[in-house]
């Protein structure tokens, strides 16, 4: 594939930039995307129904996120280098000079998501994160957004100008399996359906020579519900619940699939007044509009569960099961992309721990709690811990901030790659490899290694000087 080669051609000169030249890069994209607006957002939600409003705040999503990581490429730090020198009196011996940073990985391949055609797309959080580590991009457009994928190509690589090579854009299931096999792709990102993003691991990992494969798969997002918060604030919970349930028709990574709840107490028929009120949702194709039907008759045909919204076509759905009745089938715990949730209703708090220890990884976990019940949740924070990336006290897992502490990545099945993050600063470590240098002459190491630090950037030094 030319444009894959074209890239490899390019891919050292640009993991050889001083950081500022990346982060200016990386801003005149941003800036580029910005003034495009206006004719980016009518062509995507001609294309994804998402409606201008959710629109334009992604897009200014997508270039804060794009000025963010130019910001950290800037600064340096992603280097994390490591000096220490010689040092004859090192305790265990002898040690040489050894001076460890961290380089870009090489050309990486990003899979376009259906669900965010501008964060998580052509010039989206993957993209930008590869860019900053140093590495060119070659996006496999979604077949969701074909045209605005092109047009945000084509207004991308008008602002990198000399670097317009960073970005190539391949078609097609066939051009994106071609494209993850091709030996010049170092490392991969994907965001998607499990069956999807399994079938690409699969091919990742086959390759004569294996690449790293970040994909965010699949997640139900838990939330938990003290006795005493259900007590306290019912009618905020619900309104909470249904919201965060919805937004964006459901079509979010980190939609609150499932709610445990206590086994008294009006909480579930508060949500449901609310989800009936709402009215059938637009998703974001035909393909996704009949797999949101299939998911929701096969959770509904579960042994056990009762239909408590249950319209017909695309408006808001909400399942009930009792514990006993969850734990006996797991698959009441997979994802239905779209607007349905299941209400786990619980006779002891107590039992919600091991309930959760045994669901499958998770993006999001929270926990709505009440200041007295603090001394009880010592152990369930563990729980919650270990089943995902992000931990919630309160609030909703729907709102992902984007910024240094975030953390948007779980244990499998909802990522991959569960020691990374998709979202943040941080995520630019997915598609950075660390080397060593030991005992060179300090004129012929990289500029970040040298002595005299040319670019400035962040150094952990040790041992004797001079």
């Amino acid at each position: 594939m030319k444009t894959i080669e074209r890239a490899a051609t390019i891919a050292q000169r640009w993991a050889e930039t001083a950081p500022p030249t990346r982060a200016a890069v990386l801003t005149a994209v941003a800036d580029a995307l910005d003034a495009a607006g206006p004719e980016l957002i009518p062509l995507a939600d001609a294309e994804t129904r998402l409606g201008a409003a959710r629109l334009t705040g992604e897009l200014a999503r997508t270039t804060f996120q794009l000025r963010l990581l130019a910001a950290e490429a800037a600064g340096g730090s992603t280097y994390d280098v490591r000096i220490d020198r010689a040092d004859p009196g090192w305790p265990i011996g002898p040690r040489p000079d050894l001076r460890r940073y961290r380089t870009a990985i090489g050309p990486v391949l990003v899979f376009a998501a259906s669900n965010f055609p501008f964060a998580f797309s052509v010039a989206g959080g993957d993209t930008a994160a590869a860019w900053a580590a140093g590495c060119p991009v070659i996006v496999k457009a979604h077949p969701g957004h074909p045209r605005l994928s092109r047009r945000v190509t084509d207004v991308a690589q008008q602002a990198l100008g000399p670097w317009a090579e960073l970005l190539g854009l391949v078609e097609g299931e066939s051009g994106g399996v071609a494209a993850l096999r091709h030996p010049a792709i170092a490392a991969a990102a994907f965001t998607g359906s499990v069956a999807g993003g399994l079938a690409l691991a699969r091919i990742a990992a086959e390759r004569p020579v294996p690449v790293p494969f970040y994909g965010e798969l699949g997640s139900v997002n838990p939330v938990l519900v003290t006795p005493a918060a259900a007590r306290a604030r019912p009618e905020e919970l619900a309104e909470g619940y249904a919201g965060s349930l919805t937004l964006g028709g459901g079509q979010f990574c980190t939609n609150p699939g499932l709610l445990f709840i206590p086994d008294t107490g009006p909480l579930v028929d508060l949500v449901a007044e609310r989800l009936r009120a709402l009215p059938a949702v637009e998703m974001l194709n035909e393909r996704i509009a009949e797999g949101f039907l299939t998911g929701a008759e096969r959770l509904g045909a579960i042994p056990g569960a009762r239909r408590v919204v249950w319209p017909d076509g695309l408006a808001p759905r909400l399942l009930e099961l009792d514990l006993t009745g969850f734990l006996a089938h797991p698959e009441a715990a997979e994802e239905c992309f779209g607007p349905l949730g299941v209400v786990v209703r619980y006779t002891r708090f107590a039992e919600l721990a091991p309930a959760v220890a045994a669901l499958p990884g998770q993006l999001t976990t929270t926990l709505h709690a009440e200041p007295d019940d603090e001394l009880l949740l010592t152990e369930l924070r563990k729980v919650l811990a270990a089943r995902s990336g992000r931990v919630l006290w309160g609030g909703w897992p729907t709102g992902v901030a984007v910024t240094a502490a975030m953390q948007h990545g779980g244990p499998f099945p909802a990522t991959t790659g569960p020691m990374s993050t998709s979202v943040g600063t941080a995520s630019i470590e997915r598609f950075l490899r660390p080397v060593a240098y030991q005992g060179w002459p300090g004129h012929l190491l990289p500029e970040p290694l040298r002595d005299d630090n040319p670019w400035g950037v962040p150094q952990r030094v040790s041992g004797p000087v001079g």
